[in-house]
């Protein structure tokens, strides 16, 4: 981690990159195919808000969390996907399916789908929300791409933002915004936003934190900036969401601090003196 990305991290490269961004907390179904529900938002998000270059849902939204509906990747309704983000000319990140490998191994897989309607990434869920998701494996491979013109993202699922070293290391990875679709049904949920605000500030990131309403969730969505200024927290309904993020805000608050000039918690990091024996494997630690 002390190879700290600085110049990327730091460097602004144009006087005012944005990214057009719509979040939809949407209706999940547990037990139908979501998919064709999904395309319909998309077009409406294309007419509605034609200004708009990505859409992001909530966790399991294709499919829902049956097992019995798993795919390997690339599959059929990955495919389908694809289509909707090449007939609306927008990424998108369909929240996540779950993936069947041929070895038989289970992940909780966020793909991340460009304009022309090819899949750039796949991001397997690094911590699967155990005894829940006791058959899921947990994947080892973070997950940041570049939208030109724009700037750098990182994906994040659900239970992943509860271990604050996965966004931490997205952000020394250069990300500038986080996307984290989510899919909580449970009484905490008041936890995870306090848990997403801590995020966004904490990694000087902007942190979008999207669930699901229906079989999907509780809604309570939230976008926060990256000093930690909470943009938008949606109620229990189904909502689209439409966000400018603001790139320069982001590179200037990292270089100055965060609202205008107080904490500089990236650098301060990057520059600190000393080492966590935690995060050693081999440390010795009896309440862990």
């Amino acid at each position: 981690m002390k190879k700290f990305a600085r110049e990327h991290n730091l460097k602004v490269e144009s006087a005012n990159p944005v990214q057009r961004t719509v979040v939809l907390s949407g209706t999940v179904s547990a037990f139908n195919d979501n998919v064709e529900r999904m395309g319909a938002y998309v077009t409406h998000i294309r007419t509605r808000f034609p200004w708009v270059r990505m859409v992001l849902f909530s966790e399991l939204c294709p499919l829902g969390p049956s097992h019995d509906k798993a795919e390997p990747m690339p599959g059929a309704t990955e495919a389908r996907l694809c289509e909707i983000a090449k007939r609306s000319g927008l990424w998108l990140i369909p929240g996540s399916m779950l993936e069947r490998t041929p070895e038989g191994r289970l992940y909780n897989t966020s793909p991340v789908i460009d304009p022309n309607g090819a899949v750039i990434a796949r991001y397997r869920k690094m911590f699967p929300f155990r005894p829940y998701e006791k058959d899921t494996s947990g994947g080892t491979e973070f997950c940041v791409f570049d939208v030109p013109g724009a700037g750098r993202f990182g994906v994040s699922n659900c239970y992943d933002m509860w271990f604050p070293e996965t966004t931490r290391t997205l952000a020394a990875m250069g990300a500038e915004v986080i996307l984290h679709p989510t899919m909580t049904d449970t009484i905490d949920r008041d936890v995870e936003l306090a848990i997403a605000r801590a995020s966004s500030v904490q990694n000087q990131v902007w942190f979008f934190d999207i669930n699901g309403v229906g079989d999907g969730g509780v809604g309570r969505s939230i976008v926060c900036d990256s000093s930690g200024n909470v943009l938008h927290q949606a109620q229990v309904g189904a909502e689209i969401i439409p966000i400018v993020v603001d790139f320069a805000q982001v590179r200037r608050e990292r270089e100055q601090g965060l609202r205008s000039n107080l904490g500089q918690p990236l650098k301060s990091f990057r520059d600190r003196d000393c080492d966590f024996d935690v995060y050693r494997k081999d440390s010795e630690n009896d309440t862990l």
